[in-house]
């Protein structure tokens, strides 16, 4: 096949890619958008949204377990984990199709192949019919990312599993080993939990949930514990020994190593970015710790060639990707760039009770030399969260004491993924203390914790 020429090319269509690639399109530019295996990326496909769909099927059977707290006999209510894979499935199948839609709306070139850099302005994509070679001024590295493995703890999908294994099990787990409290070992830590698994989570930092805040973290793994979780904090696996039917798990905690056996362990100990095969050495690309290394502009610093998404520095999450694409995007089609400020991004954890957060926690406000002031509020005070049935959790806001301004904000319970938009607006905006009290809330609503969190941290509470 011949040459082909674009104003833009893309690699990889996760989150990243294929907003990039759209927006680029919308302004003009003749973009293509190669991707080696799912329109979507690991996103859609493997990870945000599959493992959502299957923690709301936990959600209803918890709901439909507790039936009669609110008046409604349902008999004895059971999971069906094929069903709920089949469902995961189906909705990952249909956004992964609307991906290819938008390409088509917007007259993005979708290629599917493996793709490498060869040379300035150049790129080959190895596809099930040969070779083509692209060329473009603008190349946008958005390769994402993959599992950590660790060494003789690599997942086999038999009983030891990454993400993908346990987006599609090969058996229901009964008792179930989680390595690592980050947001992926978390939520299927609790998605299993939900379904009757008994499930043990093994962190090796001092607390769960390590990147949260403390007291929030503190809230989570009680509530996890409620629910019949064992979390073990400042433990590693030392050792598995695996078996056709089960694994006898070596644990390592301050007292000593105790082997205990599982069915089944979920590896969650982070990420690892996807750069082989893609000529970046080549290319002049520095890459640190598997990820590509970018200015703030996510320039690399070879002319016209850029990098977004999980395959550079973090926070790893879509949205942050997502938001990289526009700019890159915007800037490769002569706009100013408006760059990413991770202090900026919300990380949100869809477990049972939900976690969100955005900014600086109080230690790490106090660490950077601020005096703080601090509210919390719990569900339990708020009447929309009692009416749920819902009422554990809790919100924190941390200001400024000398100038007001909104430092960060961190929730634990139901719902906090949609509220803590509220407080990323705000910081958005330069929101002060006084402005999110003189803001006027809805009643009933959840989000009236979030004002009685502000009003807490100036003394000024009413419904607690």
């Amino acid at each position: 096949m011949s040459d082909q020429n674009y104003d833009m090319i893309v690699i990889g269509a996760g989150p990243g890619g294929y907003v990039a690639a759209i927006r680029g399109a919308q302004l003009g530019l003749n973009v293509a958008c190669i991707e080696r295996e799912h329109l979507g990326g690991i996103c859609l496909n493997w990870g945000c949204i599959t493992t959502k769909a299957m923690l709301r099927s936990a959600e209803v059977l918890h709901l439909a377990q507790r039936g009669k707290d609110f008046g409604v006999n349902i008999d004895a209510p059971t999971p069906d984990l094929e069903a709920i894979v089949k469902r995961s499935r189906a909705v990952a199948k249909q956004l992964s199709n609307g991906v290819g839609y938008l390409f088509r709306k917007n007259k993005v070139t979708s290629i599917m192949g493996q793709a490498r850099l060869a040379g300035k302005g150049k790129v080959v994509v190895t596809t099930d019919d040969g070779e083509q070679v692209l060329h473009s001024a603008s190349i946008i590295v958005a390769t994402g990312a993959r599992a950590r493995q660790l060494p003789d703890l690599e997942s086999d999908g038999k009983r030891v599993w990454a993400y993908k294994h346990a987006l599609q099990p090969p058996h229901e787990p009964k008792k179930l080993l989680v390595i690592g409290s980050g947001a992926i070992g978390i939520e299927f830590a609790s998605f299993y939990n939900g379904i009757g698994a008994d499930v043990t989570v093994v962190e090796v930092m001092e607390r769960l949930l390590p990147v949260e805040d403390a007291e929030i973290a503190a809230f989570a793994k009680k509530a996890f514990e409620r629910r019949g979780m064992t979390i073990l904090e400042g433990a590693k696996v030392a050792r598995l020994d695996r078996h056709d039917d089960k694994v006898v798990v070596h644990i390592e905690t301050p007292d000593g190593i105790t082997a205990e056996e599982f069915d089944t362990v979920i590896s969650a100990v982070g990420i690892v970015g996807n750069v082989e095969g893609l000529g970046l050495s080549g290319a002049g690309v520095k890459v640190d710790r598997s990820h590509i290394m970018t200015d703030p502009y996510c320039r690399t610093g070879v002319e016209g060639l850029y990098a977004i998404g999980d395959v550079v520095a973090g926070p790893w999450l879509a949205h942050k990707a997502s938001h990289e694409g526009v700019m890159v995007a915007e800037m490769i089609a002569g706009r100013e760039g408006h760059p990413v400020k991770p202090e900026t991004i919300a990380s949100c954890t869809y477990c049972n009770p939900q976690i969100a957060s955005v900014g600086l926690t109080e230690a790490q406000a106090k660490a950077a030399g601020y005096e703080v002031r601090v509210g919390r509020f719990p569900f339990q005070a708020n009447g929309k969260a009692i009416a749920l049935g819902d009422s554990q959790g809790l919100i924190k806001t941390v200001f400024d004491a000398q100038t007001d301004a909104l430092l960060g904000a961190h929730m634990v319970g139901a719902e906090v993924t949609e509220l803590i938009q509220g407080y990323v607006i705000g910081q958005k905006l330069e929101t002060t203390g006084q402005d999110l009290m003189e803001t006027v809330f809805p009643h009933p609503t959840l989000s009236e914790m979030m004002h009685e969190s502000v009003l807490d941290a100036y003394d000024r509470v009413i419904h607690y």
